[in-house]
């Protein structure tokens, strides 16, 4: 195992973000993540987990032993008449796991396709897009205790799922590090097109006959027509939850905006936080090198040379202004390191 010292984690980050760690190290296998951890207790450092890098920024120099996990493979693990588990390790990029799903007819994380990330960060962050969440094919997970190295397993009500949310960003916060994922997909699909724009861009597309296929195609598409590539503009996605608020605000907020668009989301009413933030006027907005995509304002972007204190420092500012509007609290979905 190659310990390097003083790495530039520019490349190890979508939001190109120029910071460095004092120990960097990759890797491969579980008893690489354990070696790891004992290096770093005997140099008196914490340890930073690193994925892919998409659900970070970074804004400052990591005083660190950084771990990029890149425990690979899928497998099939078992099977009934129904559906199919799946065991993923964590360093799997994700889209490239929903395309080798496509391809062997496993479906429900077609609707997931295009997000940036690996299979590891997926139960931590419950990732959803398009009306779909991972909660709903997980079936269990893999991961190494921080301080005593125990390997555990957290089934699907251990992991105590939220919108966003999982008990690793409460409970067990940096105690554990995820190193495989078993999920459970279906050999009959349940199509689910309801949500954003996938009926109107399966048109579109002239799809007649509708498969996991058609569906993964019509989300890229959508995704890439909203979202910036990471490769030309540096950014991490969305950076902001979709905030819940009461019926009551809701009706309230309808009453001055009726065109406000909404989802049913227990035991409230979700508000896209994008649409907040273009009625706050930011869409669009550039601040030197960084600023608010044009296309989507839920996403904040650096064009080159940004600093991550900027980019934090313009979330908050965007955060208030929606709190002073609308009287809605805006969280980041994205970590500030």
């Amino acid at each position: 195992m190659n310990i390097q010292e003083n790495i530039s984690l520019l490349p190890y980050n979508t939001f190109g973000i120029d910071k460095k760690a004092r120990f960097f190290v990759q890797a491969s296998t579980e008893e690489d993540i354990k070696t790891a951890v004992l290096k770093a207790k005997s140099m008196r450092l914490p340890v930073f987990i690193l994925g892919g890098g998409s659900n970070i920024l970074l804004t400052q120099d990591l005083e660190a032993l950084v771990v990029k996990i890149e425990i690979v493979g899928i497998s099939k693990v078992s099977e009934t008449e129904e559906a199919v588990f799946v065991e993923v390790g964590a360093g799997e990029n994700w889209h490239n796991f929903v395309l080798y799903c496509i391809q062997k007819q496993w479906a429900g994380v077609e609707n997931l396709s295009l997000i940036p990330g690996t299979v590891g960060a997926s139960p931590m962050q419950n990732i959803g897009a398009y009306g779909v969440e991972i909660k709903e094919v997980f079936q269990q997970l893999k991961a190494i205790h921080r301080e005593t190295l125990e390997e555990k397993y957290f089934d699907w009500e251990a992991c105590q799922f939220g919108y966003r949310e999982s008990v690793f960003k409460n409970k067990v916060k940096d105690q554990y590090i995820i190193t495989k994922v078993v999920f459970k997909l279906k050999k009959t699909p349940v199509f689910r097109t309801e949500y954003g724009a996938i009926k109107e861009t399966l048109n579109t597309m002239g799809v007649k006959t509708l498969s996991i296929k058609n569906i993964s195609d019509a989300v890229i598409q959508i995704r890439q027509s909203k979202l910036p590539d990471p490769r030309e503009i540096g950014n991490a996605g969305s950076f902001f939850k979709n905030p819940t608020i009461s019926e009551g605000e809701f009706e309230n907020l309808q009453k001055e905006y009726p065109d406000v668009p909404h989802f049913p989301q227990y035991p409230g009413i979700k508000i896209p936080a994008a649409w907040l933030i273009e009625k706050s006027g930011w869409k669009g907005k550039t601040f030197g090198k960084i600023g608010v995509h044009k296309n989507q304002p839920l996403v904040l972007v650096n064009y080159g040379g940004g600093e991550g204190s900027e980019i934090a420092k313009l979330s908050k500012q965007i955060q208030q202004s929606v709190k002073e509007k609308f009287n809605i609290s805006l969280h980041p979905e994205v970590n500030i390191i």
